[in-house]
């Protein structure tokens, strides 16, 4: 029996619809993965990295899936490039997107290879990937620092 793993997935956009494009990246989601177990709320956000007048909408799901991480992966970047994004960002330069899916935390688990890396390595910097994270899964433990999401939000906030 193949093991299923709890992942969660990072959604952002800043350019079009950006609800629509949340909307129709977690049906694309659900048709590939299956029910998404928990949506946290949509949240505006400045951009990050990257000066745009183009303001973000962000979330994060869940869901329970029995795909590799390499899978999962081919998975999202293939829903990207369905619904319009044509560009990924590369060497620390961001630019405005349609739609952008990350993958945080995939079970327990660390991965590191030359096109992925999990748990998202700077996601414990990030406001907007913390906060709509700890909405769903406050407990959850990141893999490589054995912290709480709960506690790495309170740790970037009180560093802010």
């Amino acid at each position: 029996m193949t093991e299923r793993h709890i992942i969660y997935l990072g959604l952002g956009t800043n350019n079009g619809d950006r609800e629509e494009n949340l909307t129709r990246a977690i049906e694309e989601l659900s048709l590939a993965l299956g029910s998404c177990t928990a949506r946290s709320a949509f949240i505006e956000t400045e951009p990050w990295g990257f000066s745009s007048d183009n303001r973000f909408l962000n979330c994060v799901v869940a869901f329970e899936t029995e795909k590799s991480p390499t899978e999962l992966l081919g998975i999202t970047e293939g829903i990207e490039r369905k619904l319009g994004r044509t560009t990924k960002s590369g060497g620390g330069i961001y630019h405005d997107r349609i739609i952008d899916i990350d993958i945080l935390l995939y079970g327990n688990e660390s991965i590191s290879t030359e096109r992925l890396t999990i748990p998202h390595p700077l996601m414990h910097k990030r406001d907007f990937v913390l906060v709509p994270l700890a909405e769903i899964a406050a407990a959850a433990t990141h893999p490589t620092t054995g912290k709480s999401i709960g506690r790495l939000l309170h740790e970037l906030t009180d560093e802010q």
